[in-house]
């Protein structure tokens, strides 16, 4: 018996407060830092499940496009594209990630695509502590067809 995924389900994150038994989260009270780690993992997940919607293929090659999608450069590009789109309390939020003093250098991205970057993941991890999940992946879908990925229709 197998099941496809068609769609971002609800129902993982709602399981997992269940089961962890999670209280409630305010994510308008957390560090910018703190949304842009959560938001991280949001996000490359989001990327994961993407990438492997395009077919079975090696794990290397899979991963080699999901990291391509997950740089601060390539996160930088989307914020660009996407930005003009947020709603207001959004682009608060992607600022405050995107002017966060981090201790963390960039490793393999301009100074100004890390922060850009990490301001992206903020705003990704604030959508997902809201349990606005929509919301993020209208515009991950959005930034995904600006670079290129989605094809345009």
């Amino acid at each position: 018996m197998e099941e496809s995924i068609s769609k971002w389900d609800e129902n993982l994150t709602n399981a997992m407060w269940e089961h962890l038994q999670l209280g409630d989260i305010d994510p308008k009270t957390m560090s910018p830092l703190v949304l842009a780690y959560i938001g991280d993992s949001v996000y490359d997940l989001a990327i994961r499940t993407f990438v492997i919607s395009k077919g079975n293929m090696q794990v290397n090659k899979l991963n080699k496009h999901a990291c391509g999608l997950v740089k601060a450069e390539m996160q930088s590009k989307m914020i660009g594209f996407i930005e003009p789109l947020l709603e207001p309390n959004e682009e608060a939020v992607y600022k405050r990630g995107r002017n966060a003093k981090s201790y963390t250098s960039a490793k393999n991205a301009s100074i100004t695509d890390y922060r850009r970057a990490t301001g992206f993941e903020a705003l990704m991890g604030y959508l997902y502590l809201s349990g606005r999940y929509n919301r993020m992946m209208e515009l991950v879908t959005e930034g995904l067809k600006q670079v290129g990925e989605i094809k345009l229709s």
